[in-house]
């Protein structure tokens, strides 16, 4: 998992948007609409790195395609302090 944060969050474009959405979802389960308006960002942008964390066992998803929600995995969450880790050393 750990590999995956760094590479999700530090190695790629759009860390700084994946972390934000990441936060959303820790606050409750959201769909990519309701995301896009949250975090003021275009709706494919949402999709393009919902997918991202969706492939790397970040989130997963529940509901039917339209209102699918989004939700953060029990993996990622037994992992968040790395996840905050990895954070805190981004703003160094």
């Amino acid at each position: 998992m750990e590999k995956a944060l760094w590479y999700l969050l530090v190695g790629t474009r759009g860390g700084e948007n994946r972390v934000r959405i990441i936060r959303a979802l820790s606050e409750r389960p959201q769909n990519a609409n309701q995301l896009s308006e949250r975090l003021d960002l275009e709706y494919n942008t949402i999709r393009y790195h919902l997918e991202k964390l969706v492939e790397h066992d970040i989130i997963e998803t529940g509901g039917d395609e339209y209102g699918k929600l989004y939700f953060l995995t029990d993996r990622f969450e037994r992992h968040e302090e790395e996840f905050e880790r990895i954070i805190d050393q981004m703003r160094d």
